[in-house]
């Protein structure tokens, strides 16, 4: 009987106040994609295992909840909704030409280990820009990130930018397996110098492809990083993908949001479906990013649609414990007005309530059939003379 009342490892209930101050922050970053334009989009909770197998990038299979349905096949509670919005996109928009903009909100389920002390099931609120290629599309998106975190009330907050096409374009220059590559980024994300230096030795890999990638872990802080990341550019990809950082840089500030963003070469994504521009939201009192995102150009063609596309998520559980540890109150929650009555007052009590309610209060009945004395009568006429309109 005991265990009936406890949930699984990984998953918790969430109710009241605290449930009422997720909702309204929800709701509150809703209005800033709407007010961008982004129109919603519901995907199903499960799909099926190819939606998010090895092929497209997302989560390992052993992190999957799999299942099956009745004619064997096999079914996966969604680890990330991008791919779920990806297939959707390409059925519904197949004939498409133009720019897309979707916005959503759903939980997601991870199956981590225990000891990681991570939820297995999340709530992601986030938005895709589909159809576009552009710095233009992607200055867009990082606005749209910082509105949102400003919206929750956040004022000290970062946005690191890297860029994936650098990493790439600098490897083009030399042959390396999966593995060594898996290696090398994971060094280069941890900034483990040595690491990187002892993957380059093992690959006997010298000259300027050597020089650029013992340097992509010192290569982070402001705009002015990028000159540096330029000298180490070791092709024209390579050069070009900094030329579009700087761009985007240029346009955030006539959004006024440059302030906030950050650039950090050395981030890397496991997620094999990222193209280009790559991002994370952080602050303090947050023990993982509370944003994440990138650019996704070939994800789509998994699916059969082939368009440019880019997007982000807010982990609404991570901005929640920020904002808790920040003393930062999203929007309180409404106050729950008490209408006191007995048998001699509850017609008119009723009444009171309904009135108020329709005025938009919160209004809860209570029968006082024993106890009904003067205090509970002079706060029921007090509410009377406030909302009751005089005929």
């Amino acid at each position: 009987m005991e265990r009936l009342l406890h949930t699984p490892d990984g998953v918790r209930d969430i109710y009241n106040d605290e449930c009422e101050r997720k909702l309204k922050l929800q709701n509150k970053l809703h209005e800033v994609l709407k007010g961008y334009g982004y129109r919603d989009i519901e995907t199903p909770t499960f799909e099926f295992f190819d939606v998010f197998n090895k092929s497209v990038g997302t989560t390992p299979s052993k992190d999957l909840y799999k299942f099956f349905d009745r004619e064997g096949n096999t079914l996966v509670l969604r680890p990330d909704i991008t791919p779920s919005i990806a297939r959707a996109v390409s059925k519904y928009f197949q004939q498409e030409k133009g720019e897309i903009r979707l916005c959503y909100q759903g939980n997601t389920f991870i199956n981590n280990s225990s000891y990681q002390g991570r939820l297995k099931e999340t709530t992601h609120l986030g938005a895709e820009f589909i159809g576009a290629d552009s710095p233009q599309a992607d200055a867009e998106i990082v606005a749209m990130v910082v509105d949102c975190l400003k919206s929750a009330g956040l004022k000290e907050l970062q946005i690191s930018v890297g860029q994936l096409d650098y990493f790439k374009s600098i490897l083009k220059d030399v042959i390396i397996d999966e593995e060594s590559e898996g290696k090398l980024k994971d060094f280069i994300a941890n900034r483990n110098i040595f690491g990187v230096e002892s993957i380059l030795d093992q690959l006997e890999i010298h000259g300027k492809v050597r020089n650029a990638l013992m340097a992509l872990p010192e290569l982070y802080g402001s705009v002015d990083i990028l000159e540096k990341a330029m000298e180490y550019a070791t092709n024209e990809e390579a050069r070009a993908a900094i030329v579009r950082l700087k761009e985007i840089y240029r346009i955030l500030e006539y959004y006024d949001v440059a302030q906030y963003v950050s650039f950090d070469l050395s981030m890397l994504s496991r997620y094999n479906y990222y193209t280009g521009i790559f991002f994370r939201g952080y602050t303090y009192g947050s023990g993982d990013a509370v944003v994440k995102g990138g650019r996704y150009d070939n994800l789509l063609k998994h699916f059969g649609k082939d368009a440019p596309s880019i997007g982000f998520v807010v982990v609404i559980d991570e901005l929640l414990s920020a904002l808790k540890h920040q003393k930062i109150e999203p929007e309180g929650c409404d106050e729950i007005l008490i209408v006191p009555y007995d048998s001699n007052h509850e017609r008119i009590a009723v009444q009171l309530a309904c009135t108020m309610r329709h005025q938009g209060k919160r209004v809860v009945l209570k029968e006082c059939s024993i106890g009904f004395g003067p205090e509970q009568a002079t706060m029921l006429n007090k509410l009377m003379k406030e909302y009751l309109t005089e005929k």
